[in-house]
């Protein structure tokens, strides 16, 4: 495992967030930056051993942003 992870974070559409690794099967979802943020601590940790755990963890944000013209 490389030493990132990146994790890209959204918006649900039905509210909270949802956040998936790139490179990874993990993918968890909160209510709040905070919850999610702690949810794929704890993602990141179960999911990887010690050995191959990643030593920092990248949370991207993506927001679409529509306009009308």
């Amino acid at each position: 495992m490389d030493k990132e992870l990146v994790v890209l974070v959204e918006e649900a559409p039905e509210g909270g967030y949802t956040a998936k690794a790139l490179g990874a099967a993990l993918f968890t979802e909160g209510d709040t930056l905070e919850e999610v943020e702690a949810n794929v601590r704890d993602a990141v940790l179960c999911h990887f051993e010690e050995a191959d755990r990643p030593r920092v963890v990248r949370l991207h944000f993506v927001r679409d942003h529509v306009i009308a013209v």
